[in-house]
């Protein structure tokens, strides 16, 4: 029988989810599994980790941190399509 090799998933403590729109717009932080609040920039998803006990060393570590809809440099709403 042939396995096929399945990609790896990291389950990282910290997942930031997509931004939502607001005044100012934020993004839902959750630690464990659990949503910890709502964050604005990088500096305040360094802040509420360490306040959890969790030193961030690379941001871009799957095994730390997952962004969901987008990256660590996305805080604004993706706009939508201009169709003619």
């Amino acid at each position: 029988m042939t396995e096929i090799a399945s990609p790896y998933i990291s389950h990282p403590r910290i997942m930031v989810l997509g931004v939502q729109p607001g005044t100012p717009p934020f993004r839902i932080m959750e630690i464990d599994g659990q949503v910890v609040g709502s964050t604005h920039a990088v500096a305040e998803v360094l802040e509420t980790a360490a306040r959890f006990g969790i030193t961030v060393h690379d941001l871009d570590d799957p095994d730390t941190i997952r962004w969901v809809g987008g990256d660590r440099y996305t805080w604004r709403p993706r706009q939508g399509l201009v169709r003619p």
